[in-house]
């Protein structure tokens, strides 16, 4: 079983990132066009769909995970780690360390942030953040407590839940409209 590798406090110094501003909240999702909305019946569907996305990614992307608590958004995560990971090791949710960042054996890291208990936007640069979007594939929980940190290119995956199931809209830019184009929707 792969154990998540845990980076809490390490620093970056890495250029060339957006500044963050502390303590304010930004609505970064002005320009970008719904792409796809799926249903998702149960708890399984939401972790199948995590298991989808993960060929489609690749060193560099951010896929920001938003929703209510209770929406899915761990469990989307939970499922992309797994595929990626090749077994069905435990994935636990990062609400308490933050961050987790897991090593597939092919594939970019992936660090899986959970941003709910940040308290300033410029915490991310503790938590590894500018060699996370350099370098991995980023899971975003609780986007919006990144600020202007988040970059424009993320795929924005918005989980609602509806009755007993949930909703999965996925917004971004034409590039990701390309990427997601047959492969989800089918």
């Amino acid at each position: 079983m792969a154990e998540p590798i845990h980076r809490k406090g390490r620093r970056n110094d890495a250029k060339g990132r957006k500044a963050v501003r502390a303590g304010a909240t930004y609505d970064y999702t002005l320009s970008m066009d719904t792409l796809l909305t799926l249903s998702l019946p149960d708890e399984a569907a939401t972790r199948a769909l995590g298991a989808r996305l993960w060929p489609l990614l690749a060193a560099g992307d951010v896929v920001a995970l938003a929703g209510d608590l209770g929406a899915g958004k761990t469990t989307l995560a939970r499922g992309l780690i797994q595929r990626a990971m090749a077994d069905d090791a435990p994935v636990p949710s990062p609400t308490f360390t933050l961050v987790q960042v897991y090593e597939p054996k092919a594939g970019p890291v992936i660090w899986h942030f959970d941003l709910y208990r940040l308290s300033d936007a410029a915490e991310l640069t503790e938590l590894g953040w500018d060699e996370a979007l350099a370098e991995g594939v980023s899971l975003v929980e609780w986007p919006e407590r990144a600020g202007d940190a988040l970059p424009d290119t993320a795929l924005r995956l918005e989980l609602e839940t509806v009755g007993s199931g949930r909703r999965a809209a996925f917004k971004g830019g034409r590039e990701w409209s390309r990427r997601l184009a047959g492969t989800l929707a089918a």
